[in-house]
């Protein structure tokens, strides 16, 4: 499996000089099966769309998209790209947008269009070019696009939020790119419940891509916002028995220096840690 890191920022996007080695772009990866002829060597599985997405469509080489975009949730950090995906926005693109589903019952055009209208935007979600289908999904495992994916609820302020794990049959990657453990209680560590969800999703897996927009001084002031501390992507790694941690959305304000410090403090980490950057490929 490759996963290529479209975009790793949370919250807004990071323009400017101080966020050029990390990447500025918001959540956005996408999945190739290796294992695939490399004459179709292309993305069919994409996790989030924040404006990241718009890396994601050169992977193409100038075709058209097909295949699925699973969100994780309805933040605009992770919904922002979707109509400018420009491999999609066309009349040869085949796309299945899924997203959790509502505890109020609506359905995912519905949901999607609430921020995709007059007079936020110009064009509604079914206003794409293209065959787009939308739907939704509930904790639980499935097929899409050749992957086994597993879903389960996660704890995240603002809306219905699913952590995935994603496996190829060979390699297996889990994803909570937004987890606010603390909302559980503060665990024995104080960075938030290691709960059964959490570790579930992330048991043996190869890679965890996982939250780490706040630093633990950050906490105490911002844990009710929605995010994980990067300690605790850490610590639920090791618990989980991962065999590598990718630390990941991070904080829109973070520099690349700050975010060099951070790859120094857990650069002796077992098990493997790694700061996510824009434009990396991981091959497991």
């Amino acid at each position: 499996m490759q996963v290529h890191l479209c975009g790793v920022r949370g919250s807004a996007p990071a323009p400017g000089i101080e966020f050029i080695q990390y990447g500025g772009h918001t959540s956005c990866l996408a999945l190739i099966d290796d294992r695939a002829p490399k004459a179709s060597s292309s993305p069919h599985l994409i996790l989030d769309a924040g404006d990241g997405l718009q890396m994601a469509a050169k992977l193409l080489n100038g075709g058209p998209f097909s295949g699925t975009i699973l969100l994780s949730h309805l933040h605009w950090d992770h919904t922002l790209g979707l109509p400018f995906f420009a491999a999609a926005d066309r009349v040869d693109a085949h796309v299945r947008v899924l997203l959790p589903e509502q505890e109020n019952g609506d359905d995912a055009a519905s949901v999607l269009s609430g921020m995709m209208r007059p007079p936020y935007f110009p064009v509604g979600p079914t206003g794409l070019r293209g065959e787009w289908q939308f739907g939704t999904v509930a904790p639980g495992e499935w097929e899409v696009e050749g992957f086994t994916v597993l879903a389960r609820e996660i704890p995240h302020k603002g809306g219905r939020t699913m952590g995935y794990r994603v496996s190829d049959g060979r390699s297996t990657l889990t994803y909570m790119p937004d987890h606010n453990p603390t909302a559980l209680g503060p665990g024995e560590d104080g960075f938030g419940e290691y709960h059964p969800a959490a570790i579930e999703l992330a048991q043996d897996a190869d890679v965890l891509v996982h939250d780490a927009q706040l630093f633990p001084p950050e906490l105490a002031a911002e844990g009710d916002f929605g995010h994980a501390v990067a300690d605790y992507a850490v610590e639920l790694g090791k618990r989980a028995d991962c065999r590598a941690v990718v630390l990941f959305h991070h904080r829109h304000t973070r520099t690349d220096e700050a975010l060099d410090g951070l790859a120094r403090r857990f650069r002796d980490t077992s098990p493997k840690v790694s700061v996510a950057t824009e434009g990396s490929v991981l091959r497991i």
